[in-house]
């Protein structure tokens, strides 16, 4: 508990949603619409935004009327452009009960609270029944789990039988000395990196059938160089997802994209299946 406290404080903050949607008016009108699309550019809190988004529903090919799950939820934006381009619902868990308060907000303006719910809680016991999800997902979450076994575990007994979930994670590379701070955490007493081989054998270890397992590290990484140049040479853009954590942001995501280009951390999307 002591460390998913230190978790749920790195990431809140107050006033999520109030930021957001101002600088969505002052860029866009004061009348403009609040939809999933126009949040985009804001509200995905994770490695690549909503280019990672669209490769994780490829990937994971949710069906209109099914419910899906979203570990690890953040303010919503994954979950709001999922309930309202794959004709699904959505339930989001997320640890943070200020990214919590916020996702409900900017569900209620972009008029889909009917089709996203937030509940908050730990991964590690999900607030959901056995069995009540068609599929699942979760972005760029695990890096703050050190029991990686029980977030499997609990993914798999929230999945309905034949139920997949879909997974962007960043693993451990090569040995040498990690820079911090970076978006997850401050320091490594809340970064807790699995290597590659660890992440199947944990998920098989649930009892998942691994559909699909891909290192994506070397076809990302120059859009992750890219970003860090622009981030060194131009600063945080005036919309973006430092509106959550503030300007500290800049310097995590430059770090992170050091860490990526030395070989330090691995991405992985994989797809995994829970049996019938």
């Amino acid at each position: 508990m002591a460390i998913e406290t230190e978790v749920a404080r790195h990431y809140g903050s107050g006033g999520i949603a109030e930021r957001i949607l101002a600088a969505l008016r002052a860029a866009h009108g004061a009348e403009a619409p609040v939809t999933a699309d126009a949040l985009s550019v804001l509200d995905h809190f994770h490695g690549r935004g909503i280019v990672a988004t669209r490769e994780l529903v490829e990937l994971l090919k949710p069906q209109p009327g099914e419910h899906i799950l979203d570990i690890g939820s953040g303010i919503g934006g994954p979950a709001r452009w999922i309930a309202a381009h794959c004709d699904v619902r959505v339930t989001g868990v997320d640890l943070t009960p200020e990214f919590c308060e916020a996702a409900v907000a900017l569900n209620r303006a972009a008029g889909l609270a009917d089709r996203v719910t937030i509940k908050q809680g730990s991964a590690l016991a999900l607030p959901v029944p056995d069995g009540q999800f068609d599929r699942a997902y979760s972005q760029n979450v695990i890096m703050n789990i050190a029991d990686k076994r029980a977030f499997y575990r609990e993914a798999f007994r929230a999945l309905k039988p034949g139920g997949s979930l879909a997974l962007s994670n960043l693993c451990r590379g090569a040995d040498g000395d990690f820079i911090y701070p970076v978006p997850w955490a401050e320091t490594a007493e809340t970064s807790f990196l699995a290597a590659v081989d660890e992440m199947r054998a944990d998920l098989a270890a649930a009892g998942f059938a691994i559909a699909r397992f891909e290192d994506t590290t070397e076809a990302t990484l120059p859009a992750t160089i890219r970003n860090r140049e622009r981030l060194q040479h131009e600063g945080l853009a005036a919309l973006g997802t430092h509106l959550i954590l503030g300007e500290r942001l800049k310097e995590m995501q430059i770090n992170s994209a050091l860490n990526q280009e030395r070989g330090l951390c691995r991405t992985i999307e994989a797809l995994a299946l829970k049996p019938r």
